[in-house]
């Protein structure tokens, strides 16, 4: 659940609800999935779970019916035209994906803390996401799940990096609920030094301790995507 904001979990406490925390989430086939290989779904939302590798060309029935290529049926006899009616039936909305995400980056080196400005990022975060759902012309989103994921920089051991992550996963997920986020709807994991920012890449392993450590400080975050449901509305007369 790799860009910079799962730019559409393709929205938050926008809407004031936010699946259980699960840190044993896995992602499989471009969807989350738990310990017994089932699609994680949103519960109020009703939309499955995608992770940043999810293509159309990964989509299943299951989660995306729309996106799976149908069998091409047999040709059939064109019906007998129906008589015109007085006034056409309005057509029924259509769900629309939405999706809002943030970086919270520069944590302190080996710690899992949420700095000044990682809180000031996230509440202003949330108050665009209510901001946002208030104004909405599709529609009020219905948020289906938060996930929030932890990071780490590439100093140090991969099983210590993992554990660092997870918990910097846990410190953002608390101050969310503080904020209103509703716990039921928040997953979390740690992905360690995984899915490092690509402009890290430069960072000389041969450069001065404290000059790498400053070097590698976008990769020291936490990831929160948030995902949902709103309904397209019919375009307004002229």
């Amino acid at each position: 659940m790799n860009s910079t904001i799962r730019s559409t979990l393709i929205g938050l406490a926008a809407a004031g609800v936010l699946l259980p925390g699960l840190a044993a989430a896995q992602a499989k086939d471009g969807y989350l999935t738990d310990k017994t290989g089932a699609v994680v779904k949103a519960p109020r939302a009703g939309v499955c779970v995608r992770t940043r590798q999810w293509t159309p060309a990964l989509a299943i029935a299951e989660c995306d019916p729309d996106l799976v290529k149908k069998p091409m049926a047999e040709p059939r006899p064109m019906p007998a035209p129906k008589p015109a009616k007085k006034a056409a039936k309005k057509k029924k909305a259509k769900p629309l994906n939405v999706q809002y995400k943030i970086e919270l980056q520069g944590m302190p080196f080996a710690k899992a803390e949420m700095t000044a400005e990682n809180r000031k990022d996230a509440d202003k975060f949330l108050a665009g996401l209510a901001k946002a759902n208030k104004r909405a012309k599709r529609g009020p989103v219905r948020i289906g799940a938060v996930v929030v994921t932890g990071h780490t920089d590439r100093i140090g051991s991969l099983a210590y990096n993992q554990k660092l992550s997870e918990r910097r996963a846990v410190v953002v997920k608390d101050y969310l609920i503080s904020k209103g986020v509703d716990q039921k709807l928040i997953f979390w994991e740690g992905k360690a030094y995984k899915q490092p920012i690509p402009v890290t890449k430069f960072c000389d392993n041969k450069m001065a301790r404290k000059q790498l450590i400053e070097c590698l400080a976008p990769n020291r975050r936490v990831t929160v995507e948030v995902v949902g449901r709103a309904d397209r509305l019919a375009k307004p007369k002229k």
